[in-house]
């Protein structure tokens, strides 16, 4: 004779509930006492997806050529006649063509008397900590300082003199390592340029393709809303990267052509921390000039003060003439919700958080700003926000 057991379901709900939430924090425990061991295997596996995230960010910056390209080629007469996809095609490979000779002229022309100033700034720090250090002991001396002050400079001097020694010895084999890592990284590279051309040769494809898995999924509201955020979103971020680069690459120009006729010292090194540095909304201008004015003053601190000068200037015009003649009002938000973006982007997401923070956070806020704005509407409220300051 069988027993017969008698399964209350409300207890037996609850037990299957507490059996889930123990085993999930079993399981929470052992990934994170082994968390290192999780993160090397998860990057492993994350590793397989390199050339696809490097394909899809080349492709992305030879979309700006190719854009270009269509849109010059487009108004000549003869193209007209020529069809849409050998159209396409033609202007892909010159988009190539005109990115690849861009990536020669660096690594042919820039790259190695960038390595050349590099490897001799730091060759000569011991000398220019040693001649700083003697500088700044005279004057000290001049100004007959205390003997207490006078050694308590001269010890934090000689510390800092280890201490810039200890770096300046730790930058060679941090180039090297970086020089092996851009090495291994090559064929990543090679497989994200083929896959940058399958992207792009087939985007009107791939675009349609993903237009039908959203109808497919969503409702015809729902997808319209999807496809119109996608569309701002490019629109944000292409206007917004784009000119900074733009903006960035005519800036660095400027200041190489004149830090070349005022004699600068490392002028190319100097020019290309500030083209890079300056693709930094607000505060890469003084992310550039900082490490600049440095290196300049080891050689010469009358140049660095006249470096400060010059690129004062340079902002100056940057952001009163070129700036805002390139980027127009591309971001439409305040300087406080700039420096917000700025900081928050760069807290989460590092160096790449910096550049994304603020067109990421221009496009969060339309959202927000569009959401606002439809409630007011439905509630027969104003949208202008100066009709709520004297409310």
């Amino acid at each position: 004779m069988g027993i017969k057991c008698d399964w209350n379901q409300r207890y037996t709900t609850i037990a299957m509930y507490s059996f889930i939430v123990i085993a999930s924090s079993i399981l929470f425990f052992l990934i994170m006492s082994g968390l290192d061991n999780v993160t090397r295997v998860l990057a492993s596996y994350f590793s397989a997806l390199y050339p696809f995230i490097y394909g899809f960010v080349i492709a992305y910056l030879v979309n700006f050529f190719l854009v270009y390209i269509k849109k010059q080629l487009g108004k000549v007469q003869g193209m007209r006649s020529v069809k849409e996809s050998q159209f396409h095609i033609l202007c892909l490979f010159l988009a190539y063509l005109a990115a690849g000779f861009l990536v020669y002229l660096f690594l042919a022309f820039i790259f190695p008397q960038l390595m050349a100033s590099i490897t001799g700034l730091v060759r000569n720090i011991p000398d220019y900590i040693r001649s700083s250090t003697e500088y700044v002991k005279d004057i000290s001396e001049g100004i007959l300082l205390p003997p207490e002050i006078v050694a308590f400079i001269n010890n934090r001097l000689d510390e800092l003199a280890v201490f810039i020694s200890a770096i300046a010895g730790d930058m060679v084999p941090l180039a090297l390592s970086i020089l092996r890592n851009t090495a291994l990284s090559v064929w990543n590279i090679f497989l994200g340029i083929i896959i940058s051309i399958y992207l792009l040769a087939e985007k009107d494809r791939f675009i349609s393709l993903a237009k039908k898995v959203n109808y497919s999924i969503f409702s015809l509201t729902l997808a319209d809303k999807i496809l119109e955020l996608l569309r701002r979103t490019q629109k944000i971020f292409s206007k917004f990267l784009g000119g900074k680069i733009l903006d960035s690459l005519i800036i660095g120009l400027i200041t190489f052509i004149i830090l070349t006729v005022v004699g600068m010292p490392y002028t190319l090194l100097v020019s290309f921390i500030v083209t890079v540095t300056n693709i930094i909304p607000f505060f890469g201008p003084f992310i550039g000039a900082i490490p600049s004015v440095i290196i300049i003053f080891f050689e010469s601190p009358v140049m660095a003060l006249w470096f400060l000068l010059i690129i004062f200037i340079i902002q100056q015009l940057d952001g009163n003439v070129i700036g805002p003649k390139i980027l127009g009002d591309s971001l439409g938000i305040s300087s406080f919700w700039i420096l917000f973006a700025i900081l928050v982007g760069g807290k989460f997401f590092g160096f790449i958080g910096l550049i994304i923070g603020v067109p990421l956070f221009v496009l969060i806020y339309s959202i927000i700003k569009e959401i606002v704005e439809m409630r007011l509407k439905a509630k027969g409220l104003p949208v202008d926000t100066k009709d709520y300051q004297n409310k």
